[in-house]
């Protein structure tokens, strides 16, 4: 298992070998971020959901997905380094206040937005 400081410490020396820091503000990663999830989501246009469990069980396909999600990773990854932000932990503030706004007894099984 990796953990995100061996993840980001890649990325960063990867970034810097290539002199990508100038290249890398918050708008334009946010940008990269955006594009790359949307080359994931093309992978699944104007596909039923029949068919994309279907192509899921595909070792192609997955490898497609894969990179994708990598894409978007590296996007957030390198983001949060250069903005010094700890993901970990605003991962788990955030699910604190996700925890809250949808409680289990409201949100079990429903698929509602808290305020609904």
């Amino acid at each position: 298992m990796t953990d995100m400081q061996t993840l980001t410490a890649l990325i960063k020396s990867f970034c810097e070998a290539r002199d990508w820091d100038q290249f890398h503000p918050p708008k334009d990663l946010a940008i990269g971020m955006s594009t790359e999830a949307n080359e994931l989501l093309e992978l699944f246009r104007f596909k039923s959901d029949a068919e994309v469990q279907e192509k899921m069980k595909t070792a192609e396909f997955r490898q497609k997905v894969s990179e994708e999600l990598a894409d978007v990773f590296f996007f957030v990854l390198r983001f949060a380094q250069m903005n010094s932000i700890d993901l970990a932990e605003a991962l788990q503030n955030k699910m604190q206040k996700n925890a809250e706004k949808y409680p289990v007894e409201k949100a079990k099984g429903s698929n509602r937005k808290y305020n609904e």
